[in-house]
């Protein structure tokens, strides 16, 4: 009896430990606060060999985009988006596109889909190779959210249209390249997600 109860005295204090050390220990955050910037940013070599291969063009061209994004931003991105999509508009437009993600801190690139919808004066259609620049971003879980943006304000470097999407400090450049046309200006918005949505919302 008394060595049962040894036994049964010591399971209760190293379950109360146990619970103790649970109840004591901070909760870790879904991903880093904005102040915890440790991701490892790439250089501008780094993503210029990226672009390149990724969007089937010469270094030179990709790397005049490029340069034309670091010159706005100010920074290196922590990350960036290789991939391609459709988008075609009737005043009311449509973008799909599937891509991977690329951090330095990760082991491996991790599959991302976006999707939006944008009203204004636009029409026609294109099909494209995406290489997007992204900055802001410290652990992959942030880059899941809507970013308003204005495809009229995008601009043409050495043939290549870049513009920019924003939301809570994180900031997308995308760079395009593609078949098609696409005539005017409109205001929309931009979701990303882990999985493919048929809703642009």
């Amino acid at each position: 009896m008394h060595r049962r109860h040894l036994i049964q005295t010591g399971f209760a204090a190293a379950a109360a430990t146990s619970l103790g050390a649970c109840a004591t220990r901070p909760v870790e955050p879904d991903y880093p606060i904005r102040s915890d910037q440790q991701a490892q940013a790439y250089t501008f070599d780094e993503l210029v060999a990226a672009g390149s291969r990724e969007l089937g063009i010469a270094a030179e061209t990709v790397g005049r985009a490029i340069e034309r994004v670091f010159a706005d931003q100010g920074d290196r991105p922590t990350a960036y988006i290789a991939g391609e999509e459709g988008a075609g508009a009737a005043a009311i437009g449509l973008r799909y596109g599937r891509g991977a993600l690329h951090m330095k801190d990760m082991s491996a690139s991790q599959e991302v889909f976006w999707q939006g919808i944008s009203i204004g004066w636009d029409i026609g259609g294109n099909a494209s190779r995406v290489f997007t620049l992204v900055y802001g971003l410290y652990h992959p879980d942030m880059l899941y959210r809507r970013y308003p943006g204005v495809e009229g304000s995008a601009y043409l470097v050495a043939g290549l249209g870049v513009n920019y999407q924003r939301a809570d400090g994180i900031v997308l450049a995308p760079i395009r390249t593609g078949v098609g046309l696409r005539l005017g200006a409109n205001v929309g918005t931009m979701a990303y997600s882990r999985q493919r949505n048929i809703l642009p919302f």
